[in-house]
């Protein structure tokens, strides 16, 4: 069983990547290493934003029922 050679696309012509000299494939490794801390980096903040979102909610509830035991008070 042969493994196939890993494949990149530059211009719409596709390229081995064992075909590169040495600086060419620190590059591809360098973009692949990049673009999965970019992935990384997306989810991270899809997290942070959620919680964002859910602290804000809170807080505006918490505002809110301040001022609804203010107002039945007075």
């Amino acid at each position: 069983m042969s493994e196939e050679s890993t494949k990149i696309t530059i211009n719409e012509k596709e390229y081995e990547v064992d075909s590169l000299d040495e600086q060419e494939k620190y590059f591809v490794h360098q973009v692949n290493a990049l673009r999965q801390r970019i992935a990384e980096a997306r989810f991270n903040l899809d997290q942070m934003t959620a919680a964002e979102s859910q602290f804000v909610n809170q807080l505006v509830s918490s505002v809110n029922a301040k001022e609804e035991e203010a107002n039945e008070e007075s």
